[in-house]
């Protein structure tokens, strides 16, 4: 009981007479509305912050040449990464919903480590069935650090030039953090294109990816539009273009570079 706070309330009588004050009939004790820890309360995110979240209350102590500045980001189970691959996959709702004001770096840089040595793998299979015959099959290892260049920079340094246009034209709902997580999670589906796109029947392998472009592209217009919609309509419509334009463009050359 010490450890709970009180308010008081003192029934006064006309007079302001105090003396016969009956503690059993005048005194009401209600429990405390005031916080014992004023620090316990979560602040909002700042918005002017591209590394914002609103999990993460101690963001502006932490500095860049810091460990736990970057540990912030991987504040994330097993389970939540396998719920938000689930998401991203069978999208039922707004992604950023799912990711509850925690976005997560986690899942992005494996997804697309992933993507990267399946790309590589599968590449070098397709490689090697369409030069069959020869005598000497070498490996060609331009195909991982193609791969490398290609994935990382799509995933990580694109959403960065999004953020920045999303900002620059009134979006203040735009978080780099969440734009990153979203093209992350976007990559999921080039894993089973990525290994059933290496078979030597060419119009096959332009099916697997064009429906793996399909399905990937739809889950960023999806969850892109309520950042993009707040800019002028005409803006918004050719932030969306672009984004499709350039999805298309990783489709195409994930195709012509690993599976011609």
């Amino acid at each position: 009981m010490s450890n709970r706070g009180y308010d008081v309330v003192v029934d006064v009588d006309a007079e302001g007479d105090l003396g016969h004050t009956d503690l059993q009939e005048d005194l009401e004790f209600h429990s405390s509305t005031f916080d014992d820890n004023p620090r316990a309360s979560k602040a909002p995110p700042d918005s002017s912050n591209p590394f914002s979240t609103s999990s993460s209350t101690l963001a502006s102590k932490r500095y860049l040449w810091t460990l736990s500045f970057y540990a912030q980001f991987f504040d994330v189970d097993t389970s939540e990464v396998l719920r938000r691959c689930r998401v991203a996959v069978y999208p039922r709702s707004n992604f950023l919903d799912i990711l509850d004001g925690n976005p997560d770096l986690y899942g992005p840089f494996w997804i697309a480590t992933t993507v990267i040595f399946i790309l590589f793998i599968t590449g070098t299979i397709s490689h090697y069935l369409a030069e069959r015959g020869e005598e000497h099959f070498a490996y060609d290892f331009t195909l991982l650090s193609g791969a490398s260049g290609l994935i990382y920079g799509y995933t990580f340094l694109l959403p960065v030039a999004l953020w920045g246009v999303l900002r620059w034209f009134g979006s203040e709902g735009a978080n780099v953090l969440e734009c990153w997580a979203l093209y992350g999670y976007a990559n999921l589906i080039w894993i089973p294109v990525a290994l059933i796109s290496w078979s030597p029947i060419n119009i096959l392998n332009w099916v697997f990816v064009a429906v793996g472009f399909a399905l990937s592209a739809l889950f960023l217009v999806r969850n892109l539009w309520p950042l993009v919609n707040a800019t002028d309509m005409r803006t918004s419509r050719v932030l969306l273009i672009v984004v499709v334009a350039l999805h298309a463009g990783l489709a195409i050359a994930i195709k012509e570079f690993f599976f011609a």
